[in-house]
């Protein structure tokens, strides 16, 4: 089997681990079980293997399969739309041979995905089939209760578990200070206090994070830092932040799976500057979890918690129980998750209305081709 192309160093490291080439039982490691086999039973029949893809880059994938590293081509599953392209993470049929070749995606368990950056009405997903999201958040640095919402409800959204992983607690000011701000923006996540310089809290993470974790968060938090720590290796680059401002540079520019030497994978991300949400409204309730409670007693089912009697929201904002700016992220974030949904459901219903009329173009030369013939 083909082996082309410069894999991960964690490639070499999960073959050296992997069980024997004749069985699946190494498959296990990368995420594999029963769901996934039996969505596969066809492909097997036609002489297919499966395999887990790593990394994704124009036209080919480096991905792992029970025997090894496989680099394939990846043609026949990349579309222009970006929503059901291959993506890292996605598990696939894979026809080996000389020239390998990725001829379908099994079906996604769960995906993290965003509003496409170029504001069309496509979504990007940023990793497939993930069981945990670690989400960055630098101790050393300003926080930012908007951005971290928004990234609480792109985690929420996909079907995953959210961890909010603290970053250079070495660094940080006043620990119990950022503690009491972002325990009340995060209801019913585990926060896990981390150092990659100290090891403070690894071992604590890597019981925390289960099966696939996608690691997201803006550059600057330490990411790729931190993954290094996980990994055991100086795998991935870093780059030092700006002093001015705390931010940071792109070190990691693509999304890559790496076999975690505890067993489970992590996929880590380039830094996100934009965080467009769509369709998330289950994310964004369940970050507002407080704000959907206050909300069911108010009066009036449709109640937008502005100035409608007997709200419940604005009673609990007037005596102090709830903060103004929260509520006010909440409306925010649940208008952008609906504007985008609207737009994505225009085009379908756009491309929808293409459809018919090429078929009723057809219908229409076919019957006047009949027409002359007569």
């Amino acid at each position: 089997m083909s082996e082309q192309g410069p894999l991960s160093k964690g490639l070499t490291l999960y073959q050296s681990q992997s069980q024997p080439s004749s069985s699946l039982f190494g498959l296990s490691t990368l995420g594999w079980d029963d769901w996934f086999a039996g969505q596969f039973a066809e492909h097997a029949a036609a002489g297919l293997i499966p395999a887990r893809v790593v990394r994704v880059d124009r036209g080919f994938c480096d991905t792992l399969t029970a025997s090894g590293a496989v680099r394939a081509d990846s043609t026949a599953v990349t579309s222009l739309d970006p929503t059901y392209s291959v993506c890292t993470g996605d598990w696939a049929a894979l026809r080996p041979g000389p020239e390998p070749e990725i001829v379908a995606l099994l079906a996604r368990r769960s995906a993290i995905t965003r509003a496409s950056s170029d504001r069309t009405s496509h979504q990007q997903v940023l990793a497939a089939n993930i069981d945990s999201v670690a989400i960055a958040v630098s101790l050393s640095a300003p926080l930012n209760a908007g951005r971290i919402e928004r990234l609480l409800a792109l985690a929420w959204d996909s079907g995953a578990k959210p961890v909010l992983v603290l970053t250079k607690a070495d660094a940080a000011d006043d620990l119990d200070a950022a503690l009491a701000v972002l325990t009340p923006l995060a209801p019913g996540v585990d926060i896990v206090t981390t150092s990659a310089t100290t090891g403070m809290g690894l071992n604590l993470l890597s019981t925390t994070m289960t099966g696939t974790t996608v690691l997201i968060g803006p550059s600057g938090t330490g990411k790729s830092t931190l993954a290094n720590a996980l990994l055991g290796r100086e795998h991935l680059g870093t780059n030092e932040v700006r002093a001015s401002d705390g931010k940071g540079r792109h070190t990691t520019v693509r999304r890559e799976l790496l076999p975690l030497p505890g067993g489970g994978v992590l996929i880590d991300t380039p830094g996100l500057r934009a965080i467009g949400l769509q369709n998330a409204a289950d994310g964004v309730e369940q970050v507002f979890s407080e704000i959907e409670a206050y909300a069911r007693d108010c009066a009036f089912s449709d109640c937008q918690h502005r100035s409608e009697p007997g709200c419940a929201v604005q009673e609990a904002v007037r005596v102090g129980m709830l903060d103004a700016g929260r509520l006010d992220r909440y409306r925010k974030l649940l208008r952008e998750s609906e504007r985008a949904a609207s737009r994505g459901n225009a085009r379908e219903s756009s491309k929808q209305d293409k459809t018919k009329k090429a078929i009723t173009r057809d219908l229409r030369a076919t019957y006047q081709f009949r027409d002359r013939q007569r």
